[in-house]
């Protein structure tokens, strides 16, 4: 007993060590992990120009001006919101623009019909619900996303309906092998993560 005891303290002395040493780069690393989509989508509109502005023009049939201010806003959009949400300026009006984006893709690149593409926009969405929650009161919590006790309930149903959203993500990985009751290792790793994501922070 006194062993175990001896243990627990020193966990959680190693533990607030372990934060004490990390919490000025966690919040930021942890907003990097959540707009890291955006950021790579923007990169590759850059680097695949021609392709994207090919595959819109000859998808909608809208002209090459068109299509190229098509992938122009999405290179602007998302290169910009994530250098707004990484510098903590005007987060609010970055979360709404990331959320325009993903609209826009949603119906340019007819991902509404597309089960699997579609969970992943949603959980796009779900990170952005929690940066916008992480912003309305910033310094009262550690981490992006992470509740703090005595918030207000709107931010808690932000937060909350944020990590369902991002749940989806986890569970476009799902995938059985013969039958349904024989999941694979990834698949039930997938199904852990948003566990921990919708309890463990609850």
């Amino acid at each position: 007993s006194g062993q175990n005891s001896f243990r627990l303290v020193l966990f959680v002395e190693v533990k607030h060590q372990f934060l004490r040493v990390t919490k000025q780069y966690l919040p930021h690393l942890a907003r990097l992990c959540l707009i890291s989509t955006f950021l790579e989508d923007g990169i590759r509109m850059w680097l695949q120009w021609n392709e994207q502005r090919d595959y819109i023009e000859a998808t909608w049939n809208c002209g090459y001006f068109l299509a190229t201010c098509f992938v122009l806003l999405n290179l602007i959009g998302q290169l910009g919101g994530c250098v707004l949400i990484l510098s903590r300026n005007f987060v609010q009006y970055a979360c709404f623009g990331l959320f325009g984006i993903i609209a826009l893709q949603t119906v340019a690149y007819s991902i509404l019909w597309d089960l699997k593409f579609l969970m992943r926009n949603l959980a796009l969405g779900g990170g952005l619900l929690l940066l916008l929650a992480e912003s309305r009161s910033e310094g009262k919590s550690m981490f992006a996303g992470v509740p703090s006790m005595g918030e207000s309930s709107p931010k808690q149903y932000m937060q909350l309906g944020g990590r369902v959203l991002l749940v989806l993500m986890f569970m476009t990985l799902l995938h059985f092998d013969s039958s349904f009751f024989s999941p694979s290792v990834d698949s039930l790793f997938s199904l852990s993560v948003p566990t921990i994501i919708l309890f463990f922070f609850y």
